[in-house]
């Protein structure tokens, strides 16, 4: 899968895209990571990619020209998903990991300062993507989220062919606890189901573990999960216990 990327600051991205599992994915060819200065599309002198907003106001606002010929002289004629990053687009998700990530090539938008011309938003982009309701200097966090969300989801890129679908949210639950050597630390034993190499025991285990702790901690993700009728039956266990305390 292909990503380019449009920003002001591409010296954010090397570090963390040259480190561990993105690093190997890039190194096997699974997925490619192009990122493109905006700068490098102006042409004065000084490289100005921000102005002032007109009508007043503070702050400065991306410059229309050098964002359209960035992303038209990289991408050309083709018809791709165009994701501005701002808090203004549709909170990223799961779910919209799992759509961007069947697609073959994405690109994404870096926002900074005020913002972006919205002759942007409006002929340029596709797509507008939000990582949560709070606003960040740029888009570039954003963009390292997703590329980083979305790769987990394409094939051969985690060790465990199985380990993004018991994620958090994956599922459409939160995860199961985790446990590994030593069995006992400082008095604190892992649960005896995890040791006794019954996996049926374990599976019935971990799916109630994801459903009680979704239950306390996101009980709003419990009604678009997918649930047959004995987690059904768990979860009115919990509320019954829940309400009795």
């Amino acid at each position: 899968m292909q990503f380019d990327v449009f920003t002001l600051l591409p010296e954010v991205f090397p570090p963390y895209l040259e480190s561990s599992i993105l690093s190997r994915a890039r190194q096997r060819g699974l997925i490619d990571v192009r990122v493109h200065n905006i700068r490098d599309y102006t042409h004065d002198r000084h490289h100005v990619t921000d102005d002032t907003p007109y009508g007043g106001g503070g702050g400065m606002v991306m410059k229309p020209e050098p964002v359209f010929e960035a992303v038209e002289s990289i991408l050309g004629p083709a018809a791709i998903p165009v994701i501005l990053l701002t808090p203004q687009g549709r909170v990223f998700t799961q779910r919209v990991a799992e759509e961007f990530a069947r697609v073959e090539h994405i690109a994404l938008l870096c926002g900074r300062y005020e913002g972006v011309d919205e002759r942007i938003r409006e002929h340029l982009v596709t797509d507008e993507i939000s990582v949560g309701d709070y606003v960040l200097t740029g888009g570039e966090l954003p963009a390292l989220m997703i590329v980083d969300a979305v790769s987990r989801l394409i094939p051969g890129v985690l060790g465990d062919p199985t380990g993004a679908e018991d994620d958090s949210h994956s599922m459409g639950l939160l995860e199961y606890p985790h446990y590994t050597r030593p069995p006992e630390f400082r008095g604190w034993k892992v649960p005896d189901v995890l040791l006794s190499g019954d996996h049926a025991k374990i599976d019935k285990w971990r799916r109630e573990q994801a459903l009680t702790r979704t239950f306390k901690k996101r009980p709003d993700m419990l009604d678009k999960a997918k649930l047959d009728k004995k987690d059904l039956k768990f979860i009115e266990n919990l509320k019954s216990k829940d309400s009795s305390s």
